[in-house]
């Protein structure tokens, strides 16, 4: 164990069980070092601090950046390491070439600053500083900077169920356009089966079986989501037509997709569909023209030559519908439909009551359904011929209890063989 002094600054240089370790204490002041050599001694006693690590604290951010990222390929799936390597890029352009040993937690609050005056969102922020925070756990650093740094609080948003005139505008305006049936049937199928959007474009025709009618979802976010989901009339209507039209192009083997890929006009069914966005874009923000009624995008004019009326403060009420909304829907309908939970996470895929709960959405008429059950009236006042004007303890709370007859009048009542006789209203 030794403090060494390299120009102003204390160094600390010890063994423990046989490791070496080197590290600048960063501070000119020789009772100071000795306080942060011993924090330092216990830290590597309890495997706090790890010497094969320091190297890749010594790392610039950019560097450290691509070894990360490349440790992370084995353990994320494609959809996780694009998002991932997207969510490095701001982090790479703010730290630059400084060393992640040198990161304090003001400059982590900085970072936050600086991204939120860019237009960031709570919920990015606090994505991109958990990147940080992963880089910094492999560098042994973030238990010396963590504890300053808290996350971001978020907006609640659970996503949206669609009215009844909601749905039925974006059923009608999905089949007017030729390029939007593959969006079309997509959508048919997360409102009918409750999938989301990967599961769906995932599908494969060895996951479907049209015998018994159901779909099996193999590949999905969680592992609750691997799951069989029964079809019902429509779904299965929408995989026999997705099937006829996969006859045309070969696409029918059993580990072809349900939704191919399509680039350039080129159908493979090798691979999956990666995106729906550009057509589901088109179809939720399709508008109606006040003087015409004429379906069209957004824009200034009405595109009808003889019309041409102003369209700019226009918008569709489905603009900003995401595609996993359709999910949020289809629980809620199940969820007004007096379904179990149980039955609901089974065909869902949930694991717990919080994020069932998350995902259900029960909406305005069902809620004014359930409140005519309700009252704040006595429960004496609707009682026919009752005096009682108030709630009384005789009269209301003890309307339910079953007043037993006398003794000799039962007697009456029963029969020899312990039957009620018959009356002669009973026998007319």
């Amino acid at each position: 164990m030794a403090l060494v002094k390299r120009g102003k600054t204390w160094h600390a240089h010890f063994f423990v069980d046989g490791v070496r370790y080197r590290q600048s204490l960063e501070t000119g002041d020789w009772r100071e070092a000795q306080s942060k050599e011993k924090m330092l001694i216990a830290q590597a006693t309890q495997g706090i601090l790890n010497a094969s690590d320091k190297g890749f604290g010594k790392l610039a951010f950019a560097q450290a950046a691509e070894s990360y990222f490349s440790g992370r390929k084995l353990e994320l799936r494609e959809s996780s390491q694009k998002k991932e390597r997207q969510l490095l890029v701001k982090p790479r352009e703010f730290f630059r070439q400084k060393c992640l040993s040198k990161i304090t937690p003001e400059d982590v609050l900085r970072f936050r600053e600086w991204r939120s005056d860019a237009g960031a969102g709570p919920a990015v922020i606090n994505m991109e500083v958990g990147v940080i925070r992963r880089m910094l756990k492999r560098a042994k650093r973030w238990h010396l900077v963590g504890a300053d740094i808290r996350p971001l609080k978020e907006p609640r948003s659970i996503g949206r169920a669609l009215t009844y005139d909601e749905k039925l505008r974006l059923l009608h305006t999905a089949g007017q356009n030729e390029e939007w049936q593959r969006a079309q049937a997509a959508m048919s199928l997360a409102l009918c089966t409750t999938m989301r959007g990967c599961e769906i474009k995932l599908l494969q025709w060895r996951d479907v079986d049209f015998l018994s009618r159901s779909i099996l979802v193999r590949a999905s976010k969680t592992e609750a989501g691997q799951r069989l989901i029964p079809m019902n009339d429509e779904a299965y209507e929408m995989v026999v037509r997705l099937r006829e039209r996969a006859k045309g192009f070969n696409g029918i083997e059993p580990q072809h997709y349900v939704f191919p890929s399509c680039e350039h006009g080129h159908l493979d069914p090798t691979r999956n569909q990666q995106s729906f966005r550009t057509a589901w874009r088109s179809l939720t923000r399709v508008i109606r023209c006040p003087t015409c009624s004429k379906s069209q995008g957004p824009g200034e004019t009405c595109i009808n030559r003889e019309c041409r009326a102003d369209i700019r403060g226009i918008r569709s009420p489905l603009d900003g519908l995401r595609f996993h909304d359709l999910r949020h829907h289809a629980i809620t309908e199940l969820a007004e439909s007096q379904v179990s939970d149980q039955t609901i996470m089974a065909i869902a895929g949930h694991v717990s009551q919080k994020m069932l709960a998350r995902y259900s959405h029960v909406r305005t008429e069902a809620r004014r359904q359930a409140v005519l059950a309700l009252s704040a009236k006595p429960i004496g006042d609707g009682r026919k011929g009752s005096n009682t004007s108030s709630y009384d303890t005789n009269n209301d709370t003890k309307q339910d209890v079953m007043r037993i007859p006398a003794p000799e009048v039962i007697e009456n009542m029963v029969g020899p063989w312990g039957l009620e006789p018959q009356t002669s209203t009973v026998s007319r």
